[in-house]
């Protein structure tokens, strides 16, 4: 009997008997780490599938696979190279945290010199990325923003110009730095954006429109040969995947906007739950207790998605974080080793903010016919001065979510029957600041490894995203010879003749 086997074979106890049976199941399957409390309880684990994942875990090495992960080894086999988020928060090869440091330093002289006027009076900051060159930024500034930061700084990553339009007309050409964060400087979605920039600078009478661009690149070469002055380029390693480089200078905007010390809580509160992830036991490894009730819920119970929702609107991008975050590290169908992955990847993860996604997606979780597990968040501390009844209010209502998904009501009426036994995990953080967040973000990066090294999948490469890319090139390079009927169609009724 393989390992899968054994897990699988385990008998299905309800929520409810799994409480009944445990007085001390809360303390068991609760955990606090870095200022958040993870609750665990209401999911359907239970010692015997945590014994099977463990065992699982030891025959995919993901002890092993955490040190090499955390040492600098090339665990992205498929681009050889290795993966180093962890080496930017200060855990990871000796050479490689040396060098992150170097450039973490090197980007706060540039902050201290904007905050001195070295590139003129700047009250706008328009930030261009797409994918982790913007999602990751903008989550952050969204919810450790304050109210009376320096800078007014807005995050474009789509191509629609109806982004960008509103920004140009709001912001003052003469006061505004750009900041281009593109790992490749290639991107052909953020270099339009760019180019519309420095136009709108140079229309509105901005001698020098280069004079007031930050790169935030792993190629700084080209970055330089594009115009940007080499002082004002940010490098960072190659080493360093897109969807994990907010601790890199990618945090530019983020440490400019909010200050550095917050950009330091934010690498500090990463760190901690490296440390922890790196040395707690299994049973104790709060990302990989997160992974095991994944994989219970995709590969045995055969869930398809996962919902996320933030009881905090500081927190309202955290879905769309997640969803590339998990979706484009672990939404593979081949193994590490190139065979066909013979199970579910990752769950499509989705989400919303709470109280208004209880008027909008809750009837389903609660009554529909699909079995989908939920993650709560919430903060104990407020993040605003108005009456307490509204944090009051917001608190009790995601912490009675979670009850009527687990514990349902029966009624004879089967329009009014909820069928409860439908699993949730709670994770309160005490404040919501940088180092809350940082542990935070980190162990969903640890979640997303872990998970990763239970299907034998290579989480560091992302190719998926490659061909549409190059059939949208193709199309604007005007060759449409490939292109199936319905979108030769599509494209002649878009821009006809």
């Amino acid at each position: 009997m393989d390992h899968w086997t054994a897990i699988e074979a385990q008998p299905a106890s309800t929520l409810k008997a799994l409480f009944d049976a445990d007085p001390d199941r809360v303390a068991q399957w609760s955990f606090d780490q870095s200022g958040i409390y993870f609750d665990f309880s209401k999911t359907h684990m239970n010692s015997a599938l945590l014994d099977g994942f463990q065992k699982l875990s030891a025959a995919k090495g993901l002890a092993d696979q955490i040190e090499a992960l955390t040492n600098g080894v090339a665990i992205n086999i498929s681009e050889g190279r290795a993966a180093e988020h962890t080496a930017e928060r200060g855990i990871g090869a000796d050479t490689s945290v040396e060098n992150a440091r170097l450039l973490k330093s090197r980007m706060k002289a540039l902050v201290q010199a904007i905050d001195a006027g070295a590139l003129g009076e700047i009250e706008h900051i328009i930030h261009l990325g797409i994918g982790g060159s913007a999602l990751g930024p903008e989550l952050l500034l969204e919810a450790l923003k304050i109210g009376d930061e320096k800078y007014e700084t807005a995050v474009i990553s789509n191509i629609d110009g109806c982004a960008l339009e509103p920004v140009l007309e709001r912001f003052d050409a003469h006061k505004t730095l750009l900041v281009i964060a593109s790992k490749s400087f290639t991107t052909a979605e953020t270099f339009l954006n760019a180019r519309s920039v420095t136009d709108w600078m140079t229309e509105q009478g901005v001698t020098d429109p280069f004079g007031k661009i930050v790169a935030l690149t792993a190629m700084p070469d080209k970055a330089v040969e594009w115009g940007v002055d080499e002082s004002r380029v940010l490098p960072f390693s190659e080493t360093v995947g897109g969807r994990y480089s907010l601790w890199s200078c990618i945090g530019f905007s983020v440490a400019l906007t909010l200050g550095v010390d917050v950009f330091d809580d934010l690498l500090a509160g990463g760190a901690e739950m490296d440390q922890h992830f790196k040395e707690a036991s299994f049973d104790q490894n709060i990302p990989v207790i997160a992974a095991f009730c994944d994989q219970y819920y995709s590969q045995i119970r055969n869930c398809e998605t996962r919902a996320v929702f933030a009881y905090d609107e500081r927190l309202g991008l955290l879905p769309d974080y997640l969803q590339q975050l998990e979706m484009e590290s672990n939404g593979k169908s081949v193994l590490a080793d190139g065979k066909p992955l013979d199970r579910h990847s990752s769950p499509i993860v989705w989400g919303g903010v709470g109280t208004d996604a209880q008027h909008a997606v809750f009837q389903l979780l609660h009554q529909g016919t699909h079995l989908v597990p939920v993650e709560f968040l919430a903060v104990i501390e407020p993040g605003h001065s108005l009456a307490a009844e509204h944090h009051h209010g917001l608190l009790l209502n995601c912490f009675a979510q979670g009850a009527a998904l687990m514990t349902g009501k029966e009624s004879d009426d089967a329009n009014r029957n909820y069928p409860g036994d439908r699993p949730s995990v709670t994770l309160l953080l005490d404040d919501l600041d940088g180092r809350t967040l940082g542990a935070l973000i980190a162990f969903y990066e640890h979640r997303t490894f872990a998970n990763a090294v239970l299907l034998g999948i290579n989480p560091y490469d992302q190719f998926g995203v490659e061909l549409g890319k190059e059939m949208a090139n193709a199309l604007l390079a005007g060759d449409s010879n490939q292109m199936d009927l319905s979108t030769e169609t599509l494209k002649n009724r878009a821009f006809p003749a």
